[in-house]
């Protein structure tokens, strides 16, 4: 405890007695021996409280940043104890929730209303070193840190970044004019301008709610005890990054979809080139160019390309003549940053086997496209599905929706051919 504060409240110990004594019109020796005591040291404390706080500013200014940041890392730490187990048993049994999982679960509720338990996003984190090597679930396995939600999904490497939604609505405002500059022609004339600042609102919207369903047998859930944890979290993880790289690149925005990259390019602007080729190096060559020309990118290290695998084994098979140098070889060794994904993007269609790639850029630590969650995820239980089985099904729903920052950060390649046209 600061001196200080010990100060502070001795002075105020001091009133009290003070108070009680000059209440009595005819005190006695002692009494008056001990107003006087008691006037004496209150005086001495002021000085003492007055060099304490003095002596103490800088500590009190560290303590003053770590109470402004303690709330986070408190639940934080509440959000790393948050126990899947336990809410799937409390849908299952009834068991009450406890502990750092009951904390996290009432606080999310005060925070907006849900239907059925609500989960936080960070609970689907992954664990490093979960996965045992049979598949099964390991009752007396012991779960690890923490991982990056998502880590793995072609979205995440692409440089999308996952904000949170409290409720309503959420827009990003980009620059989209161009300053002019120009130097006076003379000593009276005017520089360039004026040229207006205009921004173009990218929003996020709550229209788009995406769910995933999973049965639990009763087997698994006398079983596997609180291994059932890491593999619920495994399952909803995966299936919901399969859904969630799909729509950011693919959604129609039809059904219930938020509009991906590829079918939202005309609207925002997004360079849209057909190569009409077969793939190589040179083709991909020229669309980096295209962002380093446009200021987007300061080089061809900085661009991140998303492509299917068999971009990978047709260019892994075509060697430079006279070398055992491939063109895939020369693609890495200039853009290193090459995602593979067989779910983000079509599978290959037409004579030609033709394919599409995506590549992205981060300018100045903006994101290329933002990827928007509302709240936490809403679990809710179905309990009449499997009721004659004693198993339980589970519901996780959360809303989600997709938008770009600048179009120049993005850039889709059309037909990229795999073969050769037959009646070419």
């Amino acid at each position: 405890m600061l001196e200080s504060v010990k100060i502070s409240r001795r002075q105020s110990e001091i009133r009290q007695a003070l108070a009680g004594l000059v209440g009595n019109d005819a005190p006695t020796e002692d009494e008056t021996r001990s107003m006087t005591n008691l006037e004496s040291e209150y005086g001495t404390n002021e000085q003492r409280y007055r060099a304490a706080l003095i002596a103490e500013d800088t500590e009190r200014r560290d303590a003053g940043d770590e109470l402004e940041t303690r709330s986070d890392r408190e639940y934080a730490d509440l959000i790393g104890k948050f126990e899947l187990r336990q809410v799937a048993l409390m849908l299952d049994e009834g068991r009450a929730l406890d502990g750092a999982t009951a904390e996290v679960v009432s606080e999310l509720r005060e925070q907006g209303g849900y239907r059925g338990v609500p989960v936080p996003w960070q609970a689907l984190e992954k664990r490093a070193g979960e996965t045992v090597a049979s598949g099964a679930p390991d009752p007396i396995r012991t779960m690890p840190i923490l991982d990056r939600i998502f880590a793995d999904s072609a979205a995440a490497r692409m440089g999308a970044s996952m904000v949170n939604v409290g409720q309503g609505e959420m827009e990003y405002p980009v620059t989209t004019s161009a300053v002019s500059a120009g130097w006076a022609d003379g000593e009276t004339a005017s520089v360039a301008g004026p040229t207006v600042y205009a921004v173009t609102d990218r929003p996020l919207a709550p229209d788009n709610t995406f769910g995933i369903q999973m049965k639990v047998t009763r087997k698994s859930l006398k079983q596997s005890g609180a291994a059932l944890e890491a593999a619920v979290r495994r399952d909803m993880n995966g299936a919901i990054a399969v859904g969630l790289d799909a729509a950011v690149f693919r959604g129609t925005g039809a059904n219930g979809q938020p509009t991906g990259i590829l079918a939202g390019a005309s609207g925002w602007g997004i360079t849209d080139t057909d190569i009409t080729a077969l793939a190589s190096w040179s083709a991909f060559r020229a669309a980096v160019t295209r962002f380093i020309v446009a200021n987007a990118a300061n080089g061809p290290g900085a661009v991140r390309m998303l492509t299917r695998p068999e971009v990978w084994s047709y260019l892994d098979d075509a060697l430079i003549e006279g070398t055992a140098v491939s063109e895939w070889d020369r693609l890495v060794k200039n853009v290193p940053n090459v995602v593979l994904s067989s779910n983000a993007l079509a599978a290959p269609a037409g004579a030609t086997e033709a394919v599409s790639a995506i590549l992205t850029t981060t300018v100045n630590g903006v994101p290329p496209l933002f990827l928007a969650s509302w709240g936490a995820i809403d679990l809710i239980r179905d309990p009449y599905s499997d009721a004659a089985s004693g198993g339980l099904r589970l519901t996780a729903l959360t809303t989600m929706d997709v938008t770009i920052s600048r179009a120049a950060q993005i850039e889709i390649l059309n037909d990229i051919e795999l073969a050769v046209d037959p009646e070419a």
